[in-house]
C-alpha cells in the first residue's frame, strides 16, 4: 500500500505546524466526483504511557460487514496541542496506512475536518496526504457555530465558520433520537452534503458511525469481528 503524498517534515514546532496548517488549507477540494463508494474506513488513534496506537479498519458499504484491520505503535511525536492533532497522530497513521490491502473508497476520522481554525483537521490533513475523499466525525465542537438541533436521528443543522458567517463548514447531526450530535465536516475531496449523508449511513445502533466506532476498538486493542 502506497503511504501517500508527502507534504512537509512532521518535526516541526508548534508555531511552524501552524503556519504548514494555513498554507495546505489552500490545496483542500470540497466537491464530490459521484464516485462509486463500495468500501469504508475509519481511523483513530489510542495514546498510552507516551506511546500512539494507530487503528484503520475497513468495512464494505453499505452493509458495513468487516474486510480488514491495521495497526501501527509507536513512541507519540509531537505534545497535545489543540488544533494540531495530525502532527501527534499523522505518523503513526501513515505507517499504519502503508500495511493496508484494501484501500478504502471514503475515510471517516475522529476528529474534525475542516470545522477548524485553520480550516485543517486531522480528517482534512491527512485527506492531503492520503488523496482519499475523508470525514471529520467529531464528538464535540472545536470551531463554528450553529443553530439549534431537533432530536430526532437524521436531522441535522449547518455548522458555520465563525470568522466569515455565511460559510457553511459542517453539520450538526443527529445519529440517535435524544444523544448527543456529531459534529461532521468534509475534510477533502468530499462536499458537506455528501459528508453528512455518509456519516448517517454509517450508523447503525449507536452514536458513532461504525468505522470509527471499530477503528477506536481495534485501537484501544480489540479486533474486528470476523
Amino acid at each position: 500500500m502506497r503511504r501517500g503524498n508527502v507534504l512537509h517534515a512532521w518535526t516541526l514546532t508548534p508555531k511552524e505546524a501552524m503556519r504548514v496548517q494555513i498554507s495546505l488549507s489552500e490545496r483542500l477540494a470540497h466537491s464530490w466526483d459521484e464516485r462509486g463508494v463500495v468500501t469504508v474506513g475509519g481511523i483513530d488513534v489510542s495514546v498510552k504511557n507516551g506511546v500512539s496506537r494507530a487503528a484503520i479498519v475497513v468495512l464494505t458499504f453499505p452493509d458495513l460487514s468487516p474486510v480488514e484491520e491495521s495497526t501501527a505503535e509507536a513512541p507519540t511525536p509531537f505534545p497535545y496541542v489543540p488544533g494540531l492533532l495530525t502532527f501527534r497522530e499523522g505518523p503513526i497513521i501513515l505507517e499504519a496506512w502503508s500495511k493496508l490491502v484494501h484501500e478504502p473508497d471514503l475515510i471517516l476520522f475522529d476528529g474534525q475536518g475542516i470545522a477548524h481554525p485553520r480550516h485543517m483537521g486531522i480528517a482534512a490533513h491527512m485527506g492531503l496526504w492520503l488523496d482519499v475523499p475523508t470525514i471529520g466525525c467529531a464528538k464535540s465542537r472545536l470551531y463554528g457555530h450553529h443553530e439549534d438541533l431537533g432530536s430526532v436521528k437524521g436531522e441535522s443543522t449547518d455548522l458555520h465558520d465563525e470568522r466569515e458567517t455565511a460559510r457553511v463548514i459542517g453539520s450538526v447531526l443527529r445519529t440517535r433520537k435524544d444523544v448527543k450530535p456529531l459534529f461532521v465536516s468534509p475534510g477533502n475531496l468530499i462536499d458537506v452534503e455528501h459528508a453528512t449523508a455518509f456519516t448517517l449511513a454509517c450508523c447503525d445502533r449507536y452514536r458513532l458511525p461504525e468505522p470509527t466506532r471499530w477503528a477506536h476498538r481495534v485501537a484501544g486493542g480489540g479486533t474486528l469481528p470476523t
